[in-house]
């Protein structure tokens, strides 16, 4: 009878170290987490610049600077003694 409990002793003890449903999973999973928490909040940042952007050029609501700036950037409109500097 104590063989049987060591035997079953053993055995979940080594599924909790070995396998895909370990310990060592369960690290590799919550450091993957935090990765991709990180980027979806980069990204949730960066939908935001852009729909500020995207409202600035609605119908409604023409911002006269932004307008300037994408005619200049798409058409390469400048005036002789212009110097343009596109900053990303």
């Amino acid at each position: 009878m104590t063989g049987v409990w060591l035997f079953i002793a053993f055995y979940f003890a080594f599924h909790a170290f070995q396998g895909e449903n370990s310990l060592s999973a369960l690290k590799s999973l919550t450091k993957q987490q935090t990765t991709l928490e990180l980027e979806a909040k980069r990204v949730a940042s960066e939908r935001q610049i852009l729909e500020v952007r995207i409202a600035q050029l609605s119908a409604q609501n023409i911002d006269p600077d932004m307008l300037e700036e994408q005619v200049r950037k798409k058409l390469g409109f400048i005036h002789k003694d212009e110097v343009v500097l596109f900053i990303e």
